[in-house]
């Protein structure tokens, strides 16, 4: 019998090939760092930011040669979401996708569980 695990989360070749963009820009390493806070419209928001490194209770994924690191805490309130980066007329951005969200907003940045 063979076990297929999902990823914790997910960084799209779309947001990879962004934060490599910015990254190669800056200089800074070609981490992003997904975190959780309280507040926003719904009570949770994400938060997006570049890391130097990779702290001890991060999870990480990486596609393309590129990072995306999570702390635990949050890691619960973002498990099996997809991090991608969108852009349209409104503007650009990095998207999650959170299968667990029982509620959103329509800036797409906070979210309830």
């Amino acid at each position: 019998m063979t076990t297929i695990t999902q990823p914790e989360i997910a960084l799209t070749p779309a947001a990879a090939a962004r934060v490599a963009a910015i990254s190669a820009k800056t200089g800074k390493p070609a981490i992003l760092r997904l975190s959780v806070e309280g507040g926003g419209c719904s009570g949770f928001q994400y938060k997006f930011g570049f890391a130097d490194g990779i702290e001890g209770d991060d999870v990480q994924v990486e596609t393309d040669g590129v990072k995306l690191v999570v702390d635990s805490i949050s890691l619960d309130l973002v498990r099996g979401s997809s991090v991608d980066y969108a852009e349209s007329l409104g503007g650009a951005a990095f998207k999650v996708t959170n299968p667990n969200a029982a509620a959103g907003c329509g800036c797409g940045s906070s979210f309830a569980v």
